[in-house]
C-alpha cells in the first residue's frame, strides 16, 4: 500500500509580528526624542549653585506679583528706582551689587523690564534671589 503525503505547501511569511516591532519602536522612539528645535549654535545653559550666602551691602529690590517695585523696602516707581542705583553706583568706586527678589508668581515680563532697565548700569552685579523648594 502506498501511503501518499500530504503536499508541501509553502509556509507564507507572516509580517505582523515586524509590523508589531517596527511600531513599538516608532512609539518608543517618539516618546523618548526630543521634538523641540535644536539650537544652531553650542549653548551651555547655567547651573544652578545652592547654599552660598550673599555678600553682605548692596541693593534689595523687590518686585510683587503685580509689577510693583521697592528698593529696600521703599517702594518706588522703575524710573526712580534706576536712577538712584546709578546715582549710587557713581558714589562708589567698588561694583554695586542689585539683589532683585521676586515673587514666585510674579510674570516673567515684569521681571525682564526691571532687568532690561537695569543692564545699563554700569559697574553693577545683578544678582537674581532664588528660595530652594523645601520638599
Amino acid at each position: 500500500m502506498r501511503l501518499r503525503r500530504q503536499p508541501v505547501r509553502p509556509h507564507h511569511e507572516t509580517i505582523i509580528a515586524l509590523i508589531d516591532v517596527v511600531f513599538f519602536l516608532l512609539v518608543f522612539f517618539m516618546l523618548v526624542g526630543r521634538m523641540d528645535a535644536t539650537s544652531p549654535f553650542e549653548l551651555s545653559p547655567p547651573i544652578s549653585v545652592g547654599g552660598d550666602s550673599l555678600p553682605a551691602g548692596g541693593a534689595t529690590v523687590s518686585v510683587s506679583v503685580d509689577g510693583r517695585l521697592a528698593l529696600d523696602g521703599v517702594e518706588q516707581t522703575r524710573i526712580d528706582l534706576v536712577e538712584t542705583l546709578e546715582a549710587a553706583v557713581r558714589r562708589s568706586d567698588a561694583p554695586l551689587l542689585v539683589r532683585i527678589n521676586a515673587h514666585a508668581e510674579a510674570p516673567v515680563r515684569h521681571l525682564l523690564q526691571l532687568v532690561t532697565a537695569l543692564e545699563g548700569l554700569a559697574k553693577a552685579e545683578i544678582v537674581l534671589v532664588v528660595t530652594p523648594n523645601a520638599t
